[in-house]
C-alpha cells in the first residue's frame, strides 16, 4: 500500500473496530495464521524500558470447563448464598467466543521504577493493537472483566503470582450479527490545552 494510502486505511480499521459482545462471536474464530498475526501485533506496543510487564494466557477448549468452574466458585466466594441458575450463568461465561485470552500485567518485573499503571498502559497499547488485527482480519472482539479476576479460584487456576494482575478476558470470533456503529465522544470533550494564563 503507498505510504499516501495508510492513514485513511487507518482511520477506517479504527472507525470499523467496536465491541461484540462475547456470547455474540461465534464459530469460525482465527485459525493458525490469523491467531499468529493477532499475537504479533501486541509485541509492537510502547514497552518503556522493554520490560515486557504484560503476557497472555490462552484458554484452550479443553479448559473451558475448568474455567467455567473457577467463575462459579467465584461467585461463591462473593456469594455462598447463589442459586444453582446464577452459578451455571457463571459458569456458561466461559464458553463464549471460539478464542478467549486472559491479559495479566506484572507489577516488579524488570525496573520497579516503572509503575503499575505504566506497565498498565503498555498492555492496553498490545491489546489495542490485536483487537485491531482482528477487526482487520475480519473478526469480532471483546474486553470483558468482573469481580472474578481478582477470586482465590480463577487465580489459582491460572497460577498468577503475587505480583501479577488479572486485567481482562480477551475474545474474538465471527460477530453473530452486525451491529449500528455507537456515537463516539468528540475531541473537544476528551482533550484540554494547557494554559497559564490564569495563574
Amino acid at each position: 500500500m503507498p505510504i499516501n494510502d495508510m492513514p485513511s486505511a487507518l482511520s477506517e480499521l479504527l472507525h470499523l473496530r467496536q465491541t461484540i459482545l462475547p456470547k455474540r462471536l461465534m464459530a469460525p474464530g482465527p485459525d493458525a495464521e490469523q491467531l499468529a498475526r493477532i499475537l504479533d501485533a501486541a509485541a509492537h506496543a510502547p514497552d518503556h524500558g522493554q520490560l515486557l510487564p504484560w503476557r497472555f494466557v490462552l484458554i484452550a477448549d479443553a479448559e473451558r470447563a475448568a474455567l467455567g468452574q473457577a467463575f462459579s466458585d467465584a461467585l461463591l466466594e462473593r456469594d455462598p448464598t447463589a442459586l444453582p441458575e446464577q452459578l451455571q450463568q457463571a459458569h456458561e461465561k466461559a464458553l463464549r467466543a471460539p478464542l478467549l485470552m486472559l491479559l495479566v500485567v506484572e507489577d516488579v518485573r524488570g525496573d520497579e521504577r516503572i509503575g503499575l499503571l505504566e506497565r498498565v498502559v503498555s498492555a492496553g497499547c498490545a491489546v489495542q493493537n490485536m483487537l485491531l488485527m482482528a477487526t482487520a482480519q475480519g473478526f469480532g472482539s471483546a474486553l470483558s472483566s468482573g469481580k472474578a479476576l481478582t477470586s482465590s479460584s480463577l487465580r489459582a487456576l491460572l497460577g498468577l503470582r503475587r505480583h501479577e494482575h488479572a486485567i481482562c478476558f480477551v475474545s474474538v470470533g465471527t460477530a453473530q450479527r452486525g451491529k449500528p456503529a455507537r456515537e463516539r465522544p468528540q475531541t473537544h470533550q476528551y482533550v484540554t490545552y494547557l494554559s497559564t494564563k490564569a495563574l
